[in-house]
């Protein structure tokens, strides 16, 4: 037997399986860490892709807005610490800088936003987005969808984007110009191009072709932006590279790098498959839990066994989102639903039952069974052995095994 250890919330738990049944372990690949965060932070903006640097942008008295995704208390905090020194040698008081906390649609938990601690986050002005605080003045996709985006980020005289470059299944990859839409921008505008997520023709880690990316950038590369710091980080959330710049060209620079990482050859499908999304940064509600599922699906083979390991410490999501589970069983009944009233929470629920209709799901979690037990054709067990004495009870054969233990950081390619 082999031991395998999966992450779970602020733990991990282990899976026991016979050493001839183990396929592979699917994860992404070790690159060298720096052995200073910051110094590559700092190193970053010093050395910009293709634009100017901070000292050529801002200036004694200018008015700074920085717009940052949220990430891990700790990143956070590091990246916010590093770009306000860098601003302060330009001659930036700190009192002349906003923070806008950009909005995710796709998260729910709000834990890993910056402390009000520290001096340095007293002093600056941080706020959440808000639509409300969308100005008048509006910016055109492509298709003619008009986005009408925050005030405070539009009135500012240098406007910074900051945010972790990591692969998603309906964006492709976060950051970039998605730092303004959906991050600043108003609801409504934003779930129109979202809605394009229903036809499944967007896929993780794909930006070529994906009619929500090009949306967005089409849109949102109006907007004028004078600096973006994109970060990309390994399964153990520590920085392993930065890049800061013009905002498609840093940004195109972490895909690429990011891509050398995440993306990792698999050389067979398995009859069973354990994820786990990689831990409480991505397992804190079940809602979110569910975004790292198609990662699963591409190595998947005919049996269509798969566990999902996640906590879940936050409870099930969003009440939309268990509503919409719990009254659709028809995809095409819920697919026009979604076409006359969008909303993110629904077109999670409708993936979500769209995976519960194609494969045998089962889930280890530490949802009370009250929950979880309402959600037709998904199986629950509270350890992962467990679940796996399920599977091959069900069946005779016991099949090859493969493990993801960071499934929101990977995407697996079958070779064959």
């Amino acid at each position: 037997m082999v031991e395998i250890w999966l992450p779970y919330g602020d733990s991990e738990v282990c899976v026991r399986i016979p050493a001839a049944s183990l396929l592979d372990v699917i994860k992404p690949k070790d690159v060298d860490v720096p052995p200073d965060p910051r110094e590559e932070i700092r190193s970053a903006l010093k050395n910009p892709v293709g634009d100017k640097s901070i000292e050529d942008i801002a200036k004694s008295e200018t008015k700074v807005s920085i717009v940052l995704k949220e990430s891990l208390l700790q990143i956070n905090q590091m990246i916010i610490h590093t770009l306000i020194d860098e601003l302060r040698s330009a001659g930036i008081r700190d009192e002349d800088v906003t923070l806008i906390i950009a909005h995710d649609p796709f998260r729910l938990s709000s834990e890993h936003i910056l402390s009000s601690d520290t001096g340095l986050f007293e002093r600056l002005r941080i706020i959440r987005h808000n639509y409300r605080d969308c100005e008048s003045v509006y910016f055109e996709s492509h298709s003619g969808i008009k986005f009408y985006l925050n005030r405070n980020f539009l009135e500012a005289d240098v406007k910074i984007l900051i945010g972790t470059v990591e692969p998603h299944p309906i964006l492709g990859y976060t950051g970039g110009w998605e730092l303004i839409i959906p991050g600043i921008a108003d609801t409504n505008s934003s779930n129109m191009i979202f809605k394009l997520g229903l036809d499944e023709i967007t896929r993780r880690g794909r930006l070529k072709d994906n009619p929500i990316y090009e949306e967005i950038s089409g849109a949102a590369e109006k907007v004028h932006v004078d600096l973006a710091l994109h970060i990309v980080m390994n399964g153990e959330f520590r920085v392993v590279k930065a890049f800061a710049g013009e905002v498609n060209k840093s940004f195109l620079e972490a895909v690429k790098f990011a891509d050398s990482i995440y993306r990792i050859p698999v050389e067979d499908r398995a009859d069973i498959v354990f994820i786990s999304p990689g831990g409480s940064y991505f397992d804190a509600t079940f809602q979110e839990s569910t975004l790292c599922l198609d990662t699963a699906l591409n190595v998947l083979g005919r049996k269509k066994d798969l566990v999902l390991v996640a906590e879940c410490s936050h409870g099930f999501g969003d009440k939309e989102f268990l509503e919409t589970i719990l009254k659709y069983s028809n995809l095409r009944l819920l697919r026009k639903d979604l076409e006359r009233s969008f909303s993110i929470q629904k077109l999670m629920a409708y993936r979500l039952i769209n995976v519960l209709q194609r494969i045998n799901l089962s889930i280890v979690t530490a949802m009370p069974n009250y929950y979880i037990s309402k959600i037709p054709n998904l199986k629950v067990a509270r350890t992962a052995n467990e679940a796996y004495r399920m599977l091959i009870e069900s069946s005779r054969d016991k099949g090859k095994i493969s493990l993801i233990p960071y499934g929101s950081l990977t995407i697996p390619s079958v070779k064959s």
